[in-house]
């Protein structure tokens, strides 16, 4: 009896081993399947970042974020040791092809196939109109379409759970939003201002701005008309 449960106790250990190697032989192929991706678009964006030279400011500006991205999403590939760190890599270098398109509407060249929009961007829409507004004496652009005025790109995303719909910039406010508490506040002002829903048209499409962006009275204050005074 003895012998037979040890033969039992035996046969199960073995069945454990496999299974558990087969667990980790999936999960190797997993992780390596996460890092050819990433380095996918990776070697895509350096493509992209290293034959392309804009003349214009909103061109120039584009291709500078753009170059940031294939910097980080680099070191980031060179420290990736789970799956979903090289998936932050794919999505840092899908962040780096955004800029690269808008950078080749920009310069009036084809933008290229379409390529996966960074998980951080889905849902948010894009600004379909010229937004123009004044908070705190300064005042802010934004709109569809590069120009002199509105040179900076955002491939849209959430800024301190705000979504923010991608379009053209006169100034880079989401960085001012994503820094001290301060800026962020300021950042959280010039939004509000921007795609307050109680300016009636909202201006842009395509996202999940069906509930409360957070603006509108503001406090009980009324915003006036679009382009006022905040």
């Amino acid at each position: 009896m003895k012998a037979f449960l040890l033969v039992i106790v035996i046969l199960i250990a073995i069945a454990l081993y496999f299974t558990w190697r087969r667990g980790q032989a999936g999960q190797v192929t997993r992780l390596e399947d996460a890092r050819a991706e990433a380095q996918r678009w990776y070697e895509r964006l350096g493509g992209q970042v290293l034959n392309l030279h804009g003349d214009d400011a909103a061109a120039r500006q584009a291709l500078a974020d753009a170059g940031e991205r294939y910097n980080a999403a680099g070191g980031q590939l060179q420290q990736a040791q789970s799956i979903r760190q090289y998936e932050l890599a794919k999505e840092t270098a899908l962040e780096g092809l955004a800029y690269v398109r808008a950078a080749r509407l920009a310069m009036g060249i084809d933008p290229g196939p379409e390529v996966p929009a960074p998980a951080g961007a889905q849902g948010v829409g894009q600004l379909t109109k010229e937004r123009e507004v004044d908070v705190q004496g300064t005042h802010y652009k934004a709109g569809p379409q590069p120009g002199a005025d509105t040179p900076y790109y955002y491939p849209g995303g959430r800024v301190q759970g705000r979504p923010v719909p991608a379009g053209w910039y006169s100034q880079p406010v989401w960085r001012t939003a994503l820094g001290a508490a301060g800026g962020a506040l300021a950042g959280m002002l010039i939004f509000d201002a921007l795609f307050s829903p109680g300016f009636g048209d909202m201006g842009y499409g395509g996202g999940d701005f069906g509930g409360d962006m957070g603006g509108g009275d503001m406090g009980g204050g009324d915003f006036g008309d679009f382009g006022g005074d905040f």
